[in-house]
């Protein structure tokens, strides 16, 4: 608690005053946190003056309050990236990150509990940076990061506001922010150190050295690549939910059917449903092998019923044996992109809704993936597919533009790959069938980009197509082949 009173005061984050009449004073309260290494052991204590945010009033203590982060597909295609160039990539820690954003509005707050000055008990804070709780402070802190980084020459990139790229004649550096997480990457290892030293001579930063651990996510170094996995974060889960020494199973989600909505009575205690199904999500960040499950114990967060807890428990079972597992990025030579779209139609017994999913890879490096049902209600096989196919070009034109901010344009048609022969027509075929016109912009959309030559859509056998685990249960031997092999 005195350091952290210490660094407020030594970043002169606010003025003591007289309390003003008729105004707002945030009361804020102590938080006591342990900090961990990779492997789960201690790494110190923290404490934080933290404000309570939700005491603000809206137009007077804060306006605008979004502040964006980093996508985890971008986070992946640069990683991909600087492993195939070979570059060093180190990430760096900001030390009381949202004191450094600089308030714009006039935001009141008590004293420090333990800390209040015994000569000026009476006065408040008047903030002249932003704290932790306040809802304006990590839109306060980005804005003051990113303004430092323009001044550096970097660009912040349109595709994701997150990354900043930095290119002077044939040096490269690309910067991701995650919040007060940053993963640095260089072409160079000295241009690496020279942006080092000018972000630590602005910001109280640590330089954590080459890359580990980041955002909860474990980076292995390996001969041909690097692992990310998050084992600790999988056994943490297994721990919260009591089945650390349950008996695993071979697959995440079973062949039958979708499970309804309605069938089964309902769980004894939703809330911990909830919070399960909310942190596998983030499990799926290295585990694309269990996105169709968790999309589909998650489908039902807001009324789990028996049949839905089976589900998730026979999920947990499966990362029991595959705590080991994690996305692996190879080293490769390639920088083509190539997609894998699919389509369950109408797999939903309540709303009758497909459900669609795709698989991206660059360089033979899995980026970006997803599995979702889809917004409306598809009347044919063929036009489930095709919105599948839409998604999954609209993901890969999404990364061709990234790709041109990192500086490595893509040269070659992206091809998307599809296992349904009348979606393939469709892409194609410019004339309007009477049973397509209701799907007429995602026709449109796919289409153009098909016809600029930015995409060409193909045909894949079901045997061979990687996004058949994103849309339904499959057996134990075709999901081992697709998820590990992949």
């Amino acid at each position: 608690m005195e350091e952290e009173y210490t660094a407020l005061l030594a970043n002169q984050t606010w003025d003591l005053v007289p309390r003003p009449s008729g105004c707002n004073v945030v009361t804020g309260k102590w938080i006591w946190t342990h900090k961990r290494r990779a492997d789960g052991t201690l790494d110190r204590y923290k404490a934080r003056w933290v404000l309570r945010g939700f005491a603000q009033r809206p137009g007077v203590d804060y306006d605008e309050t979004f502040s964006p982060v980093v996508k985890p597909a971008t986070v992946r295609t640069v990683l991909s990236l600087a492993l195939s160039r070979s570059w060093p990539v180190h990430q760096l820690d900001v030390k009381n990150a949202f004191l450094h954003g600089t308030l714009t509005e006039t935001v009141y707050c008590s004293q420090p509990a333990g800390f209040v000055d015994p000569a000026r008990p009476e006065m408040v804070c008047r903030l002249n940076k932003s704290l932790y709780g306040l809802k304006q402070a990590p839109r306060a802190w980005y804005s003051r990061f990113a303004t430092f980084l323009v001044t550096l020459e970097f660009t912040e990139a349109k595709s994701d506001t997150s990354l900043f790229v930095y290119r002077h004649s044939d040096e490269t550096a690309y910067l991701l922010l995650y919040v007060d997480d940053i993963v640095l990457t260089a072409s160079s290892q000295h241009l690496l150190q020279q942006i080092i030293t000018f972000l630590q001579q602005e910001f109280a930063m640590k330089d954590l050295g080459v890359l580990h651990h980041f955002l909860g996510v474990t980076v292995e170094p390996r001969p041909f690549g690097l692992l990310l996995h998050q084992r600790q974060y999988t056994l943490d889960i297994l721990e919260r939910a009591g089945m650390t020494d349950c008996n695993p199973c071979s697959t995440p989600v079973d062949t039958q059917a979708k499970l309804s909505e309605d069938v089964g009575t309902p769980v004894a205690d939703p809330t911990a449903y909830r919070s399960l199904a909310g942190a596998l999500q983030y499990l799926t960040f290295t585990r694309p092998d269990i996105t169709y499950a968790v999309q589909q114990v998650c489908l039902h967060m807001h009324d789990p019923r028996e049949p839905h807890l089976i589900a998730l428990k026979r999920l947990l079972r499966y990362l029991r044996g595959t705590v080991d597992y994690g996305l692996l990025l190879h080293r490769s030579s390639s920088a083509e992109l190539v997609v894998y779209t699919d389509a369950d139609w109408a797999g939903c017994p309540d709303t009758r809704r497909s459900t669609s999913g795709y698989a991206v890879f660059l360089g033979g490096n899995l980026v970006s993936w997803s599995s979702k049902r889809q917004s409306v209600v598809s009347r044919s096989n063929a036009e489930a597919e095709y919105r599948a196919i839409a998604n999954g070009v609209a993901e890969a034109s999404r990364l061709r533009r990234l790709l041109a901010e990192l500086h490595g344009p893509l040269t070659k048609s992206t091809l998307v790959y599809r296992d349904n022969v009348s979606a393939v027509y469709l892409s194609t075929n410019p004339v309007q069938h009477q049973r397509t016109k209701h799907v007429e912009i995602d026709l449109h959309f796919v289409r153009d980009r098909v016809a600029i030559g930015d995409v060409r859509v193909l045909h894949v056998p079901t045997t061979s197509h990687f996004a058949d685990i994103f849309t339904k249960g499959l057996p134990s031997a075709t999901f081992s082949e697709l998820g590990t092999n992949n």
